[in-house]
This record gives structure tokens, sequence and C-alpha cells, in this order.
């Protein structure tokens, strides 16, 4: 059976540089958790939410999932939402996709994909919502690219409808919701101004 074992070298390597680059790095760590920001984002690999905001850990608390779904159904989601809000008193809630989205990708194949068709089906029903306005894009890496970014806009939409952030609002915590789209084409972020 192979081994992983490559991967605990290559942890020990990290933790020797954190703690001689910051001598207590990991006792202040270990001290406190006290991030201002939750982001939600997608499960790909090539998006790492905190290397991509260059913030450090403990500075953000993240969920992913595929196509950085907020589904008022996923009890997954919302915890990780409540805890955010209600515990961690986070200011701001980040919505954000990418561009090249494999799920959205999937979601619009014809091809089935197994279980995670059943994930998919909220993306296809997005679509389907938008299906003349996206047909009207005849670039299909540009209609992607604005199906992205309709996607996020729906999942902001979510998040501030759940009973989580409404219950925040109405105590008079401030919790701002944003969506945002990250290229991995050239590793920028950016702000889609629906927040």
């Amino acid at each position: 059976m192979p081994t992983l074992d490559h991967l605990f070298a290559n942890n020990r390597r990290w933790a020797a540089d954190m703690e001689s680059r910051e001598p207590g790095f990991f006792a202040q760590l270990a001290a406190q958790q006290k991030p201002q920001y939750l982001w939600i984002g997608c499960s790909d690999s090539r998006v790492p939410a905190n290397e991509i905001v260059g913030l450090r850990s403990g500075e953000l608390f993240v969920h992913r999932n595929v196509a950085n779904l907020v589904i008022h159904t996923d009890l997954n989601c919302l915890s990780v939402l409540q805890y955010a809000v209600d515990v961690l008193r986070v200011g701001h809630v980040i919505v954000c996709g990418h561009y090249h989205c494999g799920g959205l990708e999937a979601a619009l194949s014809a091809k089935s994909h197994g279980l995670i068709d059943n994930w998919l089906g909220h993306i296809r029903d997005l679509y389907e919502q938008h299906e003349a306005a996206l047909s009207a894009i005849a670039d299909p890496v540009q209609r992607n690219r604005r199906f992205c970014e309709l996607n996020i806009a729906h999942q902001v939409r979510n998040v501030c409808r759940t009973t989580v952030v409404q219950d925040a609002r109405r105590r008079g915590q401030t919790v701002r919701v944003h969506g945002w789209v990250y290229d991995i084409r050239d590793g920028l972020l950016h702000d889609l101004a629906i927040d």
C-alpha cells in the first residue's frame, strides 16, 4: 500500500520554517481564533483562499464546496456560517467563485457525473433562469464567465436570506456579504460590487 510519508515530511519542513521565521507562531495561533472574514469558496485546489488574499492562518475562516454554493438545506454550510457570525463574530462574508470552474462546466454538460449531479442540479436550475440572456452571448468563454458571475450573485443573495444573517441584522450586528470572482489565469480577484 502506498504511503504519504512525503506529505508528513513536507509538513515537518513547513512547521519548522514557520517557527524559525516567527518564533512562537504556533503558540500564538493556538491561543485564539479571531478571524474577521468568512470565505465561502469553491473546493477547487487551484484557489487557495488564505494565499490569494495574503492572510495568515487564523485570519480567514473558510468553507469550501463544489461551485461555492449556499443552499438553504446544506447544514454543513449553514453551520459554518452560524459559527462564523454568531460565535466568531465575523464582519464580512465573502462568496468567491472562480472563472473556469469545473463544477459549473460539469453542470452544463450533457454527461452524467454520478452522485454530484444532485448537487449540480442547483446550478442547472440557475442556468435555466438566465438561459435567454446567457444564450445571447456568442463567445462561449464569455458566456461561462458571465454564468460564473451570476452564480456568485445568486449565492450572495442566498447568504443574505439565511436565518443566520437575518437574525444577526435584527440584533444590530453588522455582517457585510461580498461577491468576488478569482481569475485563475492571472491570479487576480475582482469585486463584483454585489454586497
